[in-house]
């Protein structure tokens, strides 16, 4: 109950009239109510879920129980080895990376790691990564392409971690690092947007050959609220600002921002985790397969041409 977001209260009525029918003495017919009542929540978040407003698309892809990059590294991948340090400063916690094996064959894994409960947040710093954390991510793509491993980047962060101690460090720089030697890797590189996608802290591990976005994740230049409150001065404004950021992943697809959307379980991932797994693995086997199979000049090629070719508009003569 406590994991419902604000649109969801019809499935909580719902869930409290399952909580109170199962505290009674169990009957076929309790049963069958019971089933009744959650055949009637299935089709109620199915109608929520085919319709959610922009705002409401940020809600899901914040949810606390969204699955994680190690969630996902957990279920689809194996041996993997995380690395640490940035061999500079320090180790970074908000971003994981290391070796692992996919479906028997040889990657990296680099991605953001936000935490899944208190504890861990805090840890984490909630998936705010700082300079060490980017250099981090670097080292590790950099081994990556040493020895001819694909490299999937996992990206769910608000954004870059902006304190005093991640600017002196210089934050900024360690982007941009990553930004100019990402388009030079001479290795597969797959990007999947599968929370949040905030601002240069995600692109910041996002530069790659196929860009894939989970239906429910959001990917855009800066939060929402952080846009109201520049624009308007009224961070209220939030769900305004939402929609004219065009964050959703049917809107990205169409600006050529990603190249694939990940369908979601009917909820969004945080309701079926395993079921998430699966349907990623499928496009992300299948974009792998793709990318591996180009010429590495076609491939880097493909790269710079897509990221060069964002943001362009086309000049309409007098």
């Amino acid at each position: 109950m406590a994991d419902l977001l604000e649109f969801e209260e019809p499935i909580g009525i719902l869930l409290k009239e399952i909580e109170a029918l199962s505290m009674l003495p169990s009957t076929p017919d309790r049963q069958r109510d019971i089933g009744r009542l959650q055949d009637r929540i299935t089709s109620i978040r199915q109608d929520l879920y085919a319709s959610l407003t922009p705002w409401q698309r940020v809600l899901v892809a914040r949810h606390p129980a969204r699955p994680t990059t190690l969630d996902y590294v957990e279920q689809l991948f194996t041996e993997f080895v995380e690395l640490h340090g940035d061999r500079r400063f320090a180790d970074d916690h908000a971003v994981v990376a290391g070796p692992a094996l996919y479906h028997g064959a040889p990657v990296m894994i680099v991605g953001h790691q936000k935490g899944s409960d208190t504890k861990q947040k805090i840890y984490r710093n909630f998936g705010y990564a700082r300079p060490e954390g980017y250099r981090k991510a670097l080292r590790a793509m950099q081994m990556a392409e040493k020895f001819s491993r694909p490299i999937i980047c996992f990206v769910d962060t608000p954004a870059a971690y902006p304190g005093i101690e991640s600017e002196e460090r210089g934050v900024a720089e360690a982007i941009a690092l990553n930004l100019r030697e990402m388009a030079v890797l001479d290795v597969p590189v797959i990007v999947v947007v599968h929370g949040e996608g905030g601002s240069g802290g995600a692109l910041g591990i996002a530069v790659g050959d196929r860009v894939l976005m989970h239906e429910f994740a959001i990917y855009s230049v800066i939060p929402p609220e952080g846009c109201a409150a520049i624009l308007w001065r009224d961070a209220n404004r939030k769900v305004q600002a939402a929609e004219a950021l065009k964050i959703t992943a049917p809107d990205l697809l169409g600006l050529g921002i990603v190249d694939a959307i990940v369908p979601e379980p009917i909820g969004g991932a945080h309701t079926a985790p395993q079921a998430a797994g699966e349907l990623l693995d499928v496009a992300l086997a299948q974009m792998l397969a793709e990318v591996s199979a180009l010429s590495s000049q076609a491939r880097l090629d493909q790269r710079y041409a897509k990221f060069r070719g964002m943001g362009q508009v086309g000049i309409v003569e007098a």
